[in-house]
């Protein structure tokens, strides 16, 4: 019997995966009007540019264990 994959790999980073989901957020705020609903859309684009920065920081190479 043949078993599946759980998941499937993803042709983009996770870092790039954040960004475009900040993007996303960030201009479907600016179709809103100003409120709660907006507010909210602000903060979770800057939640994922923040992850997304540090995602990138945590996979630097001056961040690697020494060998």
């Amino acid at each position: 019997m043949q078993t599946r994959s759980r998941f499937l790999p993803n042709p983009k980073s996770l870092y790039q995966r954040l960004n475009d989901e900040a993007q996303r957020l960030r201009k479907e705020a600016r179709g809103t009007h100003p409120g709660v609903e907006r507010e909210r859309l602000i903060r979770e684009a800057r939640q994922a540019e923040m992850a997304s920065d540090m995602d990138k920081w945590l996979s630097s190479p001056a961040l690697q264990a020494p060998r």
